[in-house]
């Protein structure tokens, strides 16, 4: 049989090792339904392993992780969506490990700072305070900071699959009039890097349909379930809608291409306008009102009796003002470019 097939059905050739499939059957062949993937003894599939420090970590809290985890879905469904292959339990060690170390390091640094501020600087007072801010924040960054992160990962997947579904609807629209099967498309698809993360889900797909033997529809429906960006999740949940209803996919392909290609022009015609905006903010707030300000508070310093007041606060304009407000901005329009 594996003389017989196309060459759309080829091997899937991925970066992910767990979805490299077997050789594709032919449209009228029984579907085989779940089955045992046989591995060599010893081996152990590459997206469970965790890193070294990961394992470190849940060596040292991992009883305690095991018994304090009681649930929690939204870590559970962030850590899925955001295609980290750790378990809920094994990521709440390392968050617990990274909280203590951090915590360990606070306490070692509340030490440390008040001996330098009172025996160097001689202000005790400044240095106890800033001690134990660091002995308080620190662990608590930490591990509300790593926590949440598997959602900020989220984020911007979802952000990458919004930049790049127009094209890639294109690409979808365009296998769809060669009368392409659905299956087939989203293998094709997964062969196509420049397509950022929603390649990624692609893979994901066809990982269910060829390696868990899940027919194509429920596998696009757990795929709209565990997609981060609400537009990849609404045209999955069209796919499945329009051929369980007995509509025709290729119509519905060449319309959400035509109504992504729509939403990314307004989106960026709208980033230009918040741009040009930025622009002339930037002018006024971070070029032409520090200048004034620097001028009035030279004048102030020469003409006036406090001196040495006045000079401060320049300084503090020029030297943390100033620098402040242009990395503002700078990070401000590198976000707006990345949504584009």
């Amino acid at each position: 049989m594996a003389h017989e097939t196309a060459d759309t059905f080829q091997k899937l050739e991925t970066k992910g090792r767990h979805l490299r499939t077997k050789r594709s059957r032919r449209y009228d062949d029984a579907e085989i339904g779940t089955h045992l993937i046989r591995l060599p003894k010893g081996s152990v599939p590459d997206y469970i392993k965790l890193t070294p420090y990961q394992e470190f970590c849940w060596g040292l809290m991992g009883n305690y992780a095991k018994n304090k985890y009681t649930g929690d879905d939204d870590l559970e469904m962030n850590l899925l969506k955001a295609h980290m292959k750790i378990r809920p339990e094994e990521y709440m060690a390392y968050v617990y490990t990274t909280a203590l170390i951090l915590a360990i390091v606070g306490i070692v640094m509340a030490i440390i700072i008040p001996i330098i501020f009172t025996f160097i600087l001689g202000m005790s007072m400044i240095g106890i305070i800033l001690g134990v801010m660091l002995a308080v924040v620190m662990p608590i960054g930490g591990f509300f900071g790593v926590k949440s992160s598997p959602g900020g990962k989220v984020k911007r997947r979802g952000r990458d699959i919004d930049k790049r579904i127009s094209s890639a609807m294109s690409f979808i629209s365009a296998m769809a009039s060669a009368n392409v099967p659905v299956d087939v498309i989203f293998k094709e698809l997964s062969r196509q890097p420049v397509y950022g993360e929603i390649k990624n889900e692609a893979e994901w797909i066809t990982r269910d349909t060829e390696l868990l033997g899940i027919d194509i529809l429920s596998a696009i429906r757990r795929g709209a379930q565990r997609s981060p960006s609400i537009k990849f999740q609404d045209f999955l949940q069209g796919v499945v809608t329009t051929t369980t209803s007995g509509g025709q996919l290729k119509p519905y392909f060449l319309m959400k291409a035509e109504q992504y290609e729509k939403e990314n022009k307004l989106l960026m015609k709208q980033s230009r306008e918040t741009m040009a905006m930025l622009a002339e903010s930037f002018v006024t707030v971070v070029v032409a009102f520090p200048l004034f300000l620097v001028v009035i508070l030279a004048i102030m310093a020469i003409i006036g009796g406090n001196a040495g007041s006045t000079t401060m606060i320049l300084f503090m304009v020029i030297g943390v003002m100033i620098p402040v407000s242009q990395f503002g901005f700078i990070f401000v329009v590198w976000n707006i470019s990345q949504e584009v």
